[in-house]
């Protein structure tokens, strides 16, 4: 069996952790190796970028800034675990990866899509997800699940319309890879979510 690398996307409080926990358990159950891990972090190095990125007190970040360190933290995850593990044959699941980019920083700050793909190019080169899982949900809901679980974080304080543009961005993705990206429609209660997930967890093996 090949190794594969899936990524699992979507904006706040979609409920990504507990899926990708889903997938992990089933391809364990069927013997095997699976590395978790997930953006930006992954590595030492890129959790303290991860810590810059969400610090509220940061909010005078200008969104350049946003872009290059979350390439800077996805150099060092892909050269120090991704890459790696899938030399090795395991299979990968990770918390957002590159469509994250194309979501926040240019549909939610609005930069340029050419350039998160040349900066993409230069940091991943050829590599790239198999599979790809969106959790999509309306803005409210997830919002109210990210306000429920505490304190809010950087990017969670950007307000309705910044996530909305993040939905939208990540819906225009899935439209244009549809073999890859496979939305989950994540507004239904966790047993159908999850019923959603082992469904595709089958073609995947």
């Amino acid at each position: 069996m090949t190794a594969r690398f899936i990524t699992f996307e979507g904006s706040e409080g979609a409920g990504k952790t507990t899926q990708l926990n889903t997938v992990k358990a089933f391809l364990e159950s069927q013997g095997q190796t699976v590395v978790v891990t997930r953006e930006p972090g992954g590595t030492p190095l890129a959790e303290r970028i991860r810590d810059l990125l969400l610090d509220s007190a940061n909010e005078t970040m200008c969104d350049d800034t946003e872009l290059l360190l979350m390439f800077a933290a996805r150099a060092q995850h892909i050269a120090e675990v991704i890459q790696p593990a899938l030399d090795r044959g395991d299979w990968v699941l990770s918390d957002r990866f590159t469509d994250a980019s194309f979501a926040y920083q240019g549909g939610g700050r609005g930069l340029s899509a050419q350039r998160i793909a040349q900066l993409a190019e230069f940091v991943q080169g050829e590599l790239q997800p198999q599979v790809t899982l969106l959790f999509d949900l309306p803005i409210e809901v997830g919002m109210e699940r990210a306000r429920a679980r505490g304190c809010l974080d950087r990017f969670e304080r950007s307000g309705t319309e910044f996530f909305e543009r993040v939905r939208q961005a990540y819906l225009a993705q899935a439209q244009a890879e549809p073999m890859r990206i496979k939305v989950i429609d994540a507004a239904q209660d966790l047993d159908s979510v999850t019923a959603q997930v082992e469904a595709l967890c089958q073609s995947l093996i």
